[in-house]
């Protein structure tokens, strides 16, 4: 079965090929940073203009990339949400056309299970079951994942997630959109002694995490830096470098005892933020440690992308979902996914 799977959420329009016998055969993507850029955050009508754009174009590309064409597509997937909604009814009206047009079945994707199944594209894959760290843009949860759609929510964060902190935090440094990406490349360089900021909830009984509190350390003691005479190159670093440490001394920890209370030995890590150097590093030398075992999507499926959504679009249609209409879906709680 040869899936075609488009995703428009938010600033990425993604489109890409997967068959479920030879894997992953093509897979375009066109980001939407240097546009958005220039207003410092996502536009959502600029966004749903652009998808609109891009989509037959690198569905096109995708096609040449794989030697297939329409007619060899057996279904599309889409991403039904959760998402921007002008966004989305760009790919949930491509995807529906083409399958009207093609007389084939389409189905609607949830955005963070393509995320959460994307590890199982990379080798070595995953085994059914495991604990899943989901830290994408907007969300940052722990689940148990037993199966296709049998997940459990362990934790997730009260307020900003993961990413939103990362972007947040490096506007309050001064550094230009997309900041998460550039504020990781910058603690890269930064001195891990020189400032030390608070891990919320690191000893809470619960998984629940909380990045807010810790965006406005950073800006007090981005003040304090001011007051004395100025931010360097150096000290940006240096804070940069505070900041990233704080978050994946939490993530791993929470993880960690997410795999504890749950009695399971594999962690899977899905979305942008799992892209991360310095929380790979940190989780591969605690899964080290505690002979556990941690899983990533490729690099390049970290961000949104079409080959996440082809791929549990497959997996849904393989244990005989019935495929859905025209639809979205922009808040949808994942928990709320039918198990097959």
């Amino acid at each position: 079965m040869l899936v075609l799977g488009i995703e428009s959420s938010c600033d990425e329009t993604g489109v890409a090929l997967y068959d479920l016998d030879a894997g992953l055969l093509a897979h375009q993507l066109h980001t939407q940073m240097a546009m958005h850029a220039e207003y410092g955050g996502v536009v959502p009508e600029l966004a749903s203009r652009d998808h609109i754009r891009r989509a037959i174009p690198l569905t096109e590309a995708c096609l040449a990339e794989a030697g297939k064409t329409l007619a060899d597509l057996d279904a599309i997937a889409y991403t039904q949400g959760p998402g921007l909604g002008g966004a989305l009814l760009v790919g949930a009206s491509v995807a529906n056309a083409l399958a009207f047009g093609l007389n084939i079945p389409v189905v609607g994707v949830h955005h963070l299970e393509g995320h959460l199944l994307s590890p199982l594209l990379a080798e070595p894959r995953p085994d059914f079951p495991f604990v899943a760290l989901l830290v994408s843009g907007g969300h940052t949860q722990l689940m148990a994942v037993r199966g296709i759609g049998d997940y459990e929510i362990l934790g997730e964060t009260l307020d900003d997630a993961a990413g939103e902190a990362f972007d947040k935090t490096a506007k309050l440094l001064g550094l230009t959109y997309p900041g998460g990406p550039m504020l990781s490349r910058l603690a890269e360089e930064g001195d891990p002694k020189r400032f030390t900021l608070p891990r919320p909830m690191l000893h809470a009984d619960n998984l629940d995490m909380s990045f807010s509190g810790l965006k406005t350390a950073v800006l007090t003691l981005a003040r304090e830096q001011e007051a004395a005479g100025g931010i360097d190159d150096a000290t940006r670093k240096d804070i940069c470098r505070a900041f990233q440490e704080a978050i994946v001394d939490v993530l791993v920890s929470k993880s960690l005892k997410a795999l504890k209370q749950s009695g399971m030995k594999k962690l899977v890590v899905a979305g942008g933020v799992g892209a991360n150097k310095q929380l790979r590093a940190a989780l591969d030398a605690a899964a080290s440690r505690h002979k556990l075992e941690v899983f990533y999507p490729p690099l390049a499926l970290c961000t949104d992308n079409g080959a996440m959504i082809a791929f549990a679009g497959a997996m849904r249609l393989k244990f005989a979902q019935t495929a859905g209409g025209f639809a979205i879906k922009p808040r949808w709680d994942l928990a709320s996914l039918p198990a097959v």
